[in-house]
């Protein structure tokens, strides 16, 4: 078997072998009596040219006679047959019979195979090769393997040979879509056209595809619609990037915007309670004040009482720097908050705020009285008032600051009040007191600190107070038997502050529910607003057994526990008039 595609059987050399055509083909002839190379031996310059044999060598046959024995008698270990030594019938160093280092007969390194005696080479018979048993020959009784459909096509001699069919298109520019690699992001809207004849084009036969080029749809070409898409994305993502980071920078290490001077002009700021830096900032930034929350916020933080800014109205300037702005609010002439101080009555309350918006004197009182019920009394209050209370809301209108400016309603000052109020006294849980205190509900709790922030004056006077006020409302009492005689209670009906009431027995001809010279226990209801002291003093009063009391100078007041001792008293007071 040589090393260019013969095999064991009789198949022609195929086209690809190196030494194919060289001697000039002349066409297939597959008769018997017709050499495979058109009748003549391949030409090599090294050797004279021979003639082939009229009929193939049958395997078995001796080289150059035709009776050359096959190779599945060949004898390796020094057989006469087969000698690679020394044999004269075949040898591989020189031998003239066939030898493949420059034999006369047959040399392979001399330019191809000299078929001498013979048409072909024979082989003989492999016990394990299943076309041992075939003719090798092209006779009659041969098979024409040219004659099979998947054969190669007869090979023809080099001067009858046509040029090779030009090469397909090259696909350089080919422009992959979406099936091959391409998204169809970047596809033209063809896409579905192409694949459609895509598909027609594959179910077409092989002539069809392979028609001219007139049929061939354009190359696809990419979008410059979405890749425009493409660019603004990139650079609108690039865009954001640098401006939070820009922020970022600004809010980490930069200044904040910021006005220069004093302002001019004039604003009117409601700050809410509980208001932080960053709201009040954005409060007075609304209103035109500052030119930026962080400016104030660090102007707060650098001032030493920037954070005992407090909730209210403040009437302030336009466009002030933000440490003007800090140091204009903790100033109290900024604040125009309605402040209404501890004992202060509800009718005076009532003016204050239809003063603040600029209504008609009575307005605010009038809506107090008509709808008291819808402006968040608590239950507790409401249950236990009965006709004899002249306003519902006393003792419920918090001692506090109050932003109360123009465009308010007076309902909605008046429901922050109660709120307020509401909120303290469930803070001192007032209704589990009250029965601490032997008191009938928790409203009595409110009327005895209103009294007692009526009677007193300071701190250590109120305690001593709200212990006279029980030792009275004892069933027991036999020092005034019941009576609370409070002047404090007089000017509430009158709608008074004096000090000279009148006689006592004047006094006690006075018929009304709140004189408390006339009728034993207290008052229907509170008397006035209790700060915060004068309710800690009602819930937990000094201990002692004062019945009486008597102011004899404007921080001094002196306490009684018999009738004697407050005549005595009483004698100081008159002295010192």
């Amino acid at each position: 078997m040589t090393e260019y595609g013969r095999g064991p059987g009789s198949e022609p050399w195929h086209p690809e072998d190196p030494l194919y055509g060289d001697s000039g083909w002349g066409g297939q002839q597959p008769s018997g009596g017709t050499s495979t190379y058109g009748g003549q031996g391949q030409y090599h310059p090294q050797q004279p040219h021979q003639h082939q044999q009229p009929h193939q060598a049958q395997y078995g046959g001796e080289w150059g006679t035709g009776q050359q024995q096959g190779y599945g008698q060949q004898q390796y270990d020094g057989g006469a047959a087969y000698d690679y030594n020394s044999n004269p019938g075949q040898g591989y160093d020189g031998n003239p019979g066939q030898g493949y280092n420059g034999g006369s007969d047959q040399g392979h390194n001399n330019g191809g195979w000299d078929t001498g005696g013979q048409g072909q080479v024979p082989y003989g018979g492999d016990p394990m090769d299943p076309y041992g048993s075939q003719q090798a020959g092209y006779g009659p009784e041969g098979h024409d393997y040219y004659s099979t459909p998947d054969a190669y096509a007869p090979p023809e001699p080099p001067g009858r040979r046509r040029p090779a069919p030009a090469e397909p298109e090259s696909e350089a520019d080919w422009d992959p879509g979406p099936d091959r690699g391409e998204h169809a992001f970047f596809a033209d809207g063809e896409d579905d056209d192409a694949d459609d004849d895509d598909e027609q084009g594959r179910r077409g036969g092989r002539g069809e595809r392979r028609g001219g080029r007139g049929g061939k749809k354009p190359k696809k070409r990419r979008s410059g619609c979405a890749c425009l898409v493409v660019t603004l994305v990139f650079a609108g993502g690039l865009g954001g990037v640098g401006y939070f980071g820009y922020q970022f920078y600004q809010d980490r290490f930069g200044t904040a915007p910021d006005f220069a001077g004093e302002g001019s002009g004039t604003a009117v700021v409601d700050i809410p309670k509980d208001s932080g830096g960053y709201a009040i900032g954005q409060k007075l930034k609304d209103a035109g004040v500052v030119k930026s929350v962080d400016a104030f916020v660090s102007a707060q933080g650098k001032h030493p009482d920037g954070q005992s800014i407090q909730a209210g109205v403040y009437t302030l300037k336009k466009q002030m720097s933000a440490k003007s702005a800090v140091e204009l609010m903790l100033n109290p002439k900024s604040r125009s908050n309605l402040v209404v101080p501890p004992g202060t009555r509800n009718v005076t309350v009532y003016k204050q705020i239809d003063q603040r918006l600029e209504l008609k004197k009575g307005t605010t009182k009038n809506i107090a009285r008509k709808e008291w019920k819808s402006l968040g009394l608590p239950e507790w209050a409401t249950s236990n008032m009965n006709g004899d209370v002249k306003d519902p809301l006393e003792g419920f209108l918090h001692p506090s600051s109050y932003p109360v400016a123009k465009g308010k309603k007076p309902e909605d000052v008046l429901k922050d009040m109660v709120a307020q109020a509401t909120a303290k006294y469930d803070e001192l849980d007032v209704k589990s007191q009250a029965k601490r205190l032997n008191l009938d509900n928790p409203l009595q709790v409110v009327t005895v600190a209103s009294l007692v922030q009526a009677e007193g004056k300071f701190k250590h006077d109120f305690d001593k107070v709200a212990t006279v006020v029980y030792n009275r409302l004892k069933p027991g009492n036999t020092e005034t038997y019941g009576l609370l005689d409070f002047d404090s209670t007089v000017n509430y009906l009158r709608g008074e502050s004096k000090l000279a009431t009148g006689t006592v027995d004047e006094l006690r001809k006075l018929n009304d529910p709140y004189n408390t010279y006339k009728i034993k226990g207290l008052p229907p209801g509170p008397i006035g607003n209790p700060g915060d002291a004068a309710m800690d003093s009602a819930l937990h009063p000094a201990k002692g057994n004062w019945y009486y009391f008597v102011s004899v100078s404007e921080d001094k007041t002196l306490f009684a526990e018999t009738n004697e001792e407050q005549n005595r008293n009483r004698e100081k007071y008159l002295k010192g008039q």
